[in-house]
């Protein structure tokens, strides 16, 4: 979500501007005429590490590069549980319907201001894939590669559970 420049209330424009709060004196972006505050809370993401006929989904959406591959993930939906929510995007995504749901954890990914809570879940079905994915692969455990960032941290503490030491990929660091 982009940064908002103006308040939503009365359309001057936000500044930051320092007020004390509970944990003491916080800079935040707000509007200096009707004092509305951008909070910029992380926002909660739904992930799934789903089995699938004893292997594990991952996908590839649209958007990304051609050989990455992750959960299913969505956003969680005004009133629903979390359950419900990953239920949902399982069944959105790749139309199989989940049978069983376990916490994993629950992550910060903060880079992209977000709260990553992840589940196991069995699924059956038929495996159709929403026009966001392109493509899908199934792996068994030992051949899961973790991504050293979000959603590849929960699948990390989920192999551990299955007796799987698990394996990181490496990721190219920025030029400096």
């Amino acid at each position: 979500m982009a940064t908002p420049k103006f308040c939503p209330d009365c359309a001057t424009s936000l500044a930051h501007i320092e007020l004390a709060e509970d944990g003491g004196p916080k800079s935040r972006l707000r509007c200096p005429a009707c004092g509305w505050t951008h909070w910029n809370n992380p926002t909660p993401v739904l992930a799934a590490i789903i089995e699938y006929r004893g292997q594990v989904l991952l996908a590839r959406n649209a958007a990304w590069p051609h050989k990455m591959y992750a959960l299913i993930t969505g956003f969680m939906e005004a009133g629903e549980t979390p359950q419900e929510g990953i239920a949902r995007e399982i069944k959105e995504e790749t139309n199989l319907d989940a049978s069983e749901l376990n916490l994993v954890g629950v992550y910060d990914f903060q880079r992209m201001n977000q709260v990553i809570v992840a589940y196991h879940a069995v699924a059956d079905g038929e495996v159709r894939l929403s026009p966001e994915l392109v493509d899908y692969r199934l792996y068994d455990l030992p051949s899961l590669r973790c991504w050293p960032a979000g959603t590849g941290y929960a699948l990390a503490d989920w192999l551990r559970t299955r007796g799987h030491e698990p394996q990181f990929m490496e990721w190219p660091r920025p030029a400096s």
